[in-house]
């Protein structure tokens, strides 16, 4: 039996099983690292690893370490803009970089900068790599220390999501405003490729044990003109398919299409958060300004179910209210692919939702929802709630709310990380 709580305060430390009864923290989680640096000699051996997950904190710059199952307490914070002051410093200087800069604030910032985005850990736990929006760059900071170890100006003027190879070692980013993706060597950030991409590239997936690359383009989304008439002025909105052998592209789908033939022409083909079913063979995906959520056959180019999900009578439909377009943003599925976590940003909740029958178990409310994982045990959906500062845990098996943590300003990204065993926050 699984105990259920509320929230947990920001002091404990450790991993806590919830189980009734139990008395003591655990001991934590200990894996044997699978690849070392790429500067690190043949006899270099790797140290052991703890299984965490990294909340990025967007309006802060802070990236947040927690446990990545059980009770998910807090483990300690990475500073991800240790070098803000000298990109301000590039960013007042150059008109061009300016007008972006403050361009990103007064739009997808919300009237904030957007100081991380998405994040990951190197193979062997030493670094976190992070892509930051307003500065347009992926960078390298040291766990040890807090320092870049290495930064990657992206082309154009803003990052966005990222996506890690299944080996650790290639991490994906979308440059936003150049309609590229680059795909870097995680250990020195060293570009290894890059492919071009529809208006606004936003979400990254590796398929097929890290052979295919998926790009979803998500349009213009910082406009008001979100009218379904003026659908035209959104931009190019496909998804790109890039064999990761050479980058080069083998499809691309413009789910226009296949939505008109599913009777939806009434749906964006903006395709927003998506998530792959075990086999990669089905893909779900969710679509700007919609409550809900789509399912499509890869085999069969083809749309097979739509699921729209409740709306929250407190929730306006007037469409230039939604953040970025997206009434709908974050979604993953359990291990096993037998239930979808889906978060309802917009509308104030998060629900687990069957995938047989696509219905939807309770409404768990939750304040602007705007990412979805899955804990290191696969047991729990955790959400970013960026409207309450909080991470919360969601049990796939029963669809209920199981504990949230405190973290820092507007959390977004939640992804597993790992970090050395015994790993304490950098001085400072």
């Amino acid at each position: 039996m699984r105990l259920t709580t509320t929230t947990v305060g920001t002091g404990s430390t450790g991993y806590f099983p919830r189980i009734l009864g139990a008395a003591a923290a655990a001991t934590a989680l200990v894996v044997s690292a699978t690849a070392s640096v790429a500067s690190a000699g043949p006899a270099a051996t790797a140290a052991a690893l703890r299984e965490v997950m990294f909340v990025g904190n967007n309006w802060e710059g802070t990236a947040d370490v927690i446990d990545s199952r059980g009770h998910f307490a807090k483990i300690g914070r990475v500073d991800v803009v240790p070098d803000k002051a000298q990109r301000l410093a590039e960013i007042y200087l150059n008109p061009i970089k300016l007008i972006y800069f403050l361009g990103i604030r007064s739009g997808p910032g919300e009237g904030h900068d957007q100081l991380v985005d998405d994040l990951y850990s190197t193979p062997d736990g030493t670094a976190l790599v992070a892509s930051r929006p307003s500065f347009a760059d992926v960078v390298s900071i040291d766990l040890a220390t807090g320092k870049l170890k290495w930064r990657f100006p992206v082309s154009g003027y803003r990052a966005d999501h990222m996506a890690v190879s299944p080996d650790g070692t290639k991490v994906a980013v979308s440059a936003s405003t150049a309609n590229t993706v680059h795909v870097l060597d995680i250990n020195t950030g060293a570009q290894v490729g890059s492919f071009a991409t529809g208006d606004k590239p936003h979400e990254n997936v590796y398929t097929d044990g890290g052979r295919y690359l998926w790009n979803m383009s998500i349009g213009n989304v910082e406009t008001d003109l979100d009218s379904p008439l003026l659908d035209w002025t959104k931009g190019d909105r496909h998804l790109t398919v890039v064999d990761t052998g050479n980058y080069r592209v083998v499809k691309t789908i413009d789910m226009r299409a296949r939505l008109n033939a599913f009777g939806r022409s009434d749906l964006s083909n903006a395709v927003r958060p998506a998530v792959f079913s075990p086999d990669s063979g089905t893909l779900y995906f969710q679509v700007s300004f919609f409550n809900g959520l789509v399912e499509y056959d890869v085999a069969t180019d083809k749309i097979t179910r739509v699921r729209t999900l409740p709306k929250n009578p407190a929730t306006s439909d007037d469409r230039t209210t939604f953040v970025n377009d997206s009434r709908h943003h974050g979604l993953s599925m359990s291990p096993d692919g037998g239930k979808l976590c889906v978060a309802g940003t917009m509308d104030d909740y998060t629900t687990v939702v069957d995938r047989a029958s696509l219905r939807e178990g309770p409404l768990v409310p939750a304040s602007k929802p705007y990412w979805a994982t899955v804990s290191g045990d696969g047991r729990d959906c955790v959400i970013s709630e960026s409207g309450a500062d909080q991470v919360t845990a969601i049990d796939f098996a029963t669809g209920q709310k199981v504990v949230s943590v405190p973290v820092g300003d507007h959390p977004q990204r939640v992804r597993l990380a790992h970090v050395p065993v015994g790993w304490t926050s950098p001085a400072g």
